[in-house]
């Protein structure tokens, strides 16, 4: 624990959080709960009149307002569909008339703020863009609009997807919701944050270098980095024409499926995307057998571990996750491709073609209130943590230099190397942590990314749910394979899925409660001798649910001549006092208003009844007593502490 200055703005991830929302969460009469539901498990809902897709999309909107810019506020959230609800009354019409179009009927997904859509603005989280409204949807959108799905509203994005942190000239930070003083990873955060969250149900998101990949290891869900010309980039703002992809993230293999067969295929507006006919399944949910890891040979490749000491949870999280993989069957190899590292160096296009493939997508849009990188830069209309690396990605005169066609060479050569290793040690794919460590705090730069190899070579890569570190922060591992091998892979990711359940819930975002986010939770402790007369501690505590703030009012009454030395929480059995983790009161104080932040160990010890307050006195230094600081105690109160 540690004392806070901030409300619980700065608190760290609450890994069984559920269990609080158990106590304050009984959903009201006729309002459906959508937390965690699978895309299949909503259209079952929807087929028997549980609910409709208005109240999918209400369902989504309330909990928006509960979380997004209230309580954790993980600002995930760039704006909402004027017309959702409209359109979800469209869609049960058509559902009540001629039957669900399919998976997608009638579902609410959110969209990454670099796809096109015509019923709202395209920024990709720039300041400047902000009212950059396109004549039309992008494909991936057109198509998933086709399916059924409600587009609920666009979700922030690191600034013109120029990085992995998610910070924006327009939107400003995007919290992690298992960590708030955590970034969510980007260029995709306000998508994964609000997927994990509930605020939908799956959403969309780009990869030009880990952008799905990232976010979706950092909160526990799944991300596909689809083969480079599978899906259609047309109508999204792009980073590196060579590089980006578009795709969804979800919260399990299931939706992460579904939502493929929704959006990939040829699109004659994206001529890389020709060929993809010939690869795509009758369904993507075809492969999916519980038995998929059995007999997969997986090459790990020990280079992408981190090696500093910094690394050593995030490694010890993926090993122990390969060697569950190796009890259901699969076998594992250490393997390194021949001159990877020098591959990988300078192979990214990403400096050669942002200034300029920026420069012909506002080219194509007649209401752009600016016309190049420059532009923004001259107006300084971007955030202060890009200034650098947009002035940098800014100087180059012309996009085919020397150094382009040599990171072209690069490219095709570690392809060549990364499939000859496959085929000659017969594995089927590579893996290696998402990121080497944890998620950055708000404000510092993300360090350990591994997401170079797929995207120089245009190999598919799906990130998994690994575990979780010691602070309650997701780990994600990644698993890459041969050109189009997305069946095999997504089959790999829900074998793995469905023996180990790795999906957790954020503790900040739990159910409603009668469309509200839960109030604190409020205990009285009283510690105090057997003997009458003698000092006592009387403790009120609230917690805050969606922030991880305990807050106190802590007071010693009948001192006496005695003095307090110290009013400590500390963990412990019933049995035996444990060591002490936070103080409430030091040495010569009687009485105390503050707050701690409760770290992820502290809450779960909380909840499990294993958190105590003692009383320390000059007349018992040892221990005046001590109380159990029980959540079954604890009572629902509209108003906070203080």
């Amino acid at each position: 624990m540690q004392h806070s200055k901030n409300q619980g703005l700065s608190a760290e991830d609450l890994s069984a959080g559920e269990c609080i929302t158990k106590q304050a969460s009984t959903a009201a009469p006729g309002e459906f709960d959508l937390v965690e539901k699978s895309i299949l498990e909503l259209q079952a809902a929807q087929a028997t009149g549980q609910v409709n897709s208005r109240g999918l999309v209400e369902a989504c909107i309330a909990r928006i307002a509960a979380y997004d810019k209230a309580g954790p506020y993980l600002n995930a959230i760039v704006m909402l569909n004027p017309v959702a609800r409209a359109q979800a009354d469209d869609l049960d019409r058509e559902r009540l008339v001629s039957g669900p179009r399919g998976p997608l009927h009638g579902i609410p997904v959110l969209v990454k703020d670099n796809y096109d859509t015509i019923d709202m603005p395209t920024s990709g989280g720039a300041l400047a863009l902000a009212t950059l409204q396109p004549s039309a949807d992008a494909y991936q959108v057109r198509r998933l609009r086709q399916a059924g799905a409600v587009i609920l509203g666009k979700t922030s994005m690191h600034e013109l997807a120029a990085g992995i942190t998610n910070v924006s000239s327009l939107t400003g930070a995007t919290r992690n919701p298992y960590g708030l003083a955590h970034v969510p990873g980007g260029s995709s955060g306000g998508t994964a944050a609000a997927v994990a969250a509930s605020f939908a149900v799956a959403g969309m998101g780009s990869d030009t270098c880990g952008s799905i990949r990232i976010p979706a290891a950092n909160q526990n869900l799944v991300g596909l980095r689809v083969t480079s010309g599978l899906s259609s980039r047309a109508g999204m703002m792009p980073l590196s024409s060579s590089q980006d992809v578009a795709g969804p993230l979800a919260r399990c293999v299931t939706d992460l499926a579904i939502m493929l067969d929704a959006t990939v295929g040829p699109d004659p507006a994206d001529p890389s995307t020709a060929g993809a006919g010939a690869h795509i399944p009758s369904s993507y949910l075809d492969g999916l057998r519980p038995d998929g890891l059995k007999g997969v040979r997986i090459g790990v490749m020990a280079v992408l571990f981190g090696k500093a000491p910094e690394d050593e949870e995030v490694t010890a999280i993926v090993h122990k996750a390969l060697d569950a993989m190796k009890t259901q069957g699969a076998e594992l190899m250490e393997v390194a491709v021949p001159g990877m590292d020098e591959l990988l160096r300078d192979s990214s296009m990403i400096a050669h073609e942002f200034k300029f493939d920026l420069a012909d997508y506002l080219a194509m849009q007649p209401n752009a209130p600016v016309r190049s990188l420059g532009e923004i830069i001259d107006r300084g209309l971007h955030h202060d943590q890009l200034d650098h690396v947009f002035k940098l990605r800014n100087t180059p005169q012309q996009r085919d230099t020397e150094a382009y066609r040599q990171a072209m060479a690069k490219r095709q050569a570690l392809r060549a190397a990364v499939l000859t290793t496959l085929h000659e040690h017969r594995i089927d794919v590579f893996a290696y942590p998402t990121l080497q460590r944890g998620p950055a705090l708000l404000g510092e730069a993300q360090t350990g990314p591994t997401c170079q190899l797929s995207a120089s070579t245009g190999l598919p890569a799906i990130s998994i749910p690994a575990g979780f570190s010691s602070d309650g922060l997701p780990v994600g591992l990644e698993l890459l394979g041969a050109a189009f091998c997305e069946p095999a892979l997504l089959g790999y990711a829900y074998a793995w899925e469905q023996a180990s359940r790795p999906r957790r819930p954020p503790f900040s975002t739990p159910r409603l409660v009668g469309g509200r986010a839960p109030s604190h939770l409020r205990v009285e402790v009283h510690v105090q001798a057997d003997r009458p007369g003698q000092p006592a501690a009387h403790v009120g505590f609230a917690c805050d649910i969606t922030t991880s703030v305990l807050r106190f009012d802590a007071r010693v009454v009948d001192l006496g001549g005695d003095e307090v030395i110290a009013l400590t929480v500390q963990r412990g059995l019933p049995e035996k006092p444990g060591p002490v983790v936070a103080h409430l009161l030091t040495a010569g104080r009687t009485s105390s208003v503050s707050s701690l932040v409760l770290r992820a160990r502290d809450r779960d010890d909380l909840l499990a009844g294993r958190l105590y307050a003692h009383l320390y006195t000059r007349g018992s230094p040892l221990g005046m007593g001590r109380s159990q600081i029980a959540l079954s105690d604890m009572a629902i109160e509209g108003k906070p502490m203080g």
